[in-house]
């Protein structure tokens, strides 16, 4: 049966490589032709899966009192210790501070987006320097995503389209503004979600154009040009890019969309991450391809996406689409998804930092996390700390003089912070040059933040290997 929905897979790929409109868009990369996605569909299954030389896991323990394991993953690039958070250098750069606070704050892999890259500097200019770790100078473990996420983001959401009209606008506008996005509804109703992305510099417009079988279409928020997403092209660029682990090409849809649009997301995303798989395994690169399991919060969908993608060779596996409306919902999401994932592989949660989501997440079985959350709130004014977040912009930090360890937490011992801030200054000096609009600022609580996460996931595997949870 699953040789069979592989083998469908396939043929269904090949049909949406036909011409559908006519219309020529600039790509991101080479497209395949027709004959070329006919040669794929003769395949009609894929080998099994062998562990490559370059990329190995091994499970170093398992807690006695939960799900809980502390693994290595071996790249090319370095060994990754899990349970990790995995920082965001969007644009192949951390914000606000160097890469090298990685290795100091023990974080060993960084997350990098195929989206943003792919318009500045372009992934053939970072093929033509090396790669992304010549580009950027680390020779450490790295992660890219497909880009999709992104470019589904770029849809605006219904109150969002109502906020960007202006006076003078008809319904006319408002129905097409709502209609542009081909097959299927991604503007939805708004409603927040645990993992969202809210309206940002480049979502003042909807800037995603059209959703069919053969990839997604939209405009740059650079300058307008209109630009197409398909399976094949994300992966080339990934390649270019040449991050040790990359992801294939997913749709992302609202929470709240009906059943069966999720159900037919679901197997359009199982489709385009075929895809993606036959276009990785032309030429590995020594590069592992982890799945994206869908399926919103619906047991049903979960269970048949886990099924149909851990029938394919991937080399693990990778949670993503919408999870949920709150933490409660992910946490049930979690305590269904988990025990049903195989564990001979690594496994990956997609844009989760918060720290309660995260030692939830450890204690059933979650390997790795990503998100920009900790740095993101470090440029708003939040440090992470054992007593909770610390707005370091309250009135009551301005003379607080002593060290900041006093108001953060592990002053002392092995676990004490040693990041810049808590090493050299006081959160009067931080608060002054925030103040005072001065880049250090944001840099010291960056830096502060990345090694509150480095040490919280030390915690956790030292808590692992001693069957504490």
């Amino acid at each position: 049966m699953l040789k069979q929905m592989r083998k469908l897979t396939v043929e269904l790929a090949e049909i949406a490589g036909k011409e559908k409109d006519g219309i020529i868009h600039r790509t991101f990369a080479h497209q395949n032709s027709s004959a070329d996605r006919k040669d794929i569909s003769k395949n009609d299954s894929f080998p099994e899966y062998v562990q490559k030389p370059f990329f190995t896991f091994e499970v170093l323990h398992e807690s006695k009192r939960s799900r809980a394991r502390a693994c290595k993953i071996t790249t090319p690039h370095g060994t990754i210790f899990t349970p990790a958070f995995v920082a965001v250098g969007t644009q192949g750069a951390l914000k606000a501070v160097p890469h090298s606070v990685l290795d100091d704050a023990n974080l060993d892999l960084m997350f990098a987006n195929t989206y943003h890259l792919l318009l500045q500097p372009g992934h053939e200019h970072l093929q033509k320097a090396g790669g992304i770790h010549k580009f950027i100078g680390r020779n450490r473990p790295t992660i890219s995503d497909s880009g999709g996420f992104q470019v589904f983001s770029l849809g605006l959401d219904a109150d969002e389209l109502d906020e960007s009209k202006s006076p003078n606008k008809n319904n006319n506008d408002d129905k097409n503004n709502n209609n542009n996005n081909g097959e299927r509804n991604h503007v939805g109703t708004g409603t927040k979600e645990l993992k969202s992305r809210g309206k940002t510099k480049h979502k003042q417009q909807n800037l995603l154009e059209k959703v069919d079988e053969d990839g997604v279409t939209f405009r740059s928020y650079r300058d307008g040009t209109t630009l197409k997403l398909t399976p094949e092209s994300s992966v080339q660029a990934q390649k270019n890019i040449g991050c040790d682990i990359i992801l294939p090409l997913d749709e992302l849809t609202k929470y709240d969309i009906s059943l069966q649009e999720l159900s037919e997301s679901v197997d359009r995303s199982h489709r385009w991450e075929t895809r993606s798989l036959y276009e990785h395994l032309k030429n590995v690169k020594e590069q592992a391809m982890y799945a994206i399991i869908h399926g919103g919060v619906d047991e049903r969908l979960r269970k048949k996406s886990v099924e149909y993608l851990t029938s394919l060779p991937f080399d693990g596996y990778a949670i993503g689409g919408s999870l949920g409306k709150n933490r409660e919902e992910l946490k049930e999401l979690l305590q269904f998804l988990m025990p049903i994932i195989p564990r001979d592989k690594p496994n990956h949660l997609l844009g989760i930092g918060d720290l309660p989501s995260i030692a939830h997440g450890v204690r059933m079985g979650v390997d790795s996390f990503d998100s920009a959350y900790p740095t993101q709130i470090a440029r708003h004014g939040t440090l992470l700390s054992e007593n909770g977040p610390v707005n370091y912009r309250k009135s009551e930090y301005r003379e607080h003089f002593g060290k900041p360890a006093e108001i953060l937490g592990n002053s002392s011992g092995d676990d004490e912070c040693k990041c810049l801030l808590c090493r050299k200054h006081s959160l009067s000096y931080l608060a002054h040059l925030d103040r005072a609009n001065e880049p250090m600022a944001w840099s010291l609580a960056t830096e502060h933040n990345l090694h509150f996460m480095g040490r919280t996931m030390e915690r956790h595997r030292q808590a692992i290997m001693n069957d504490e949870i």
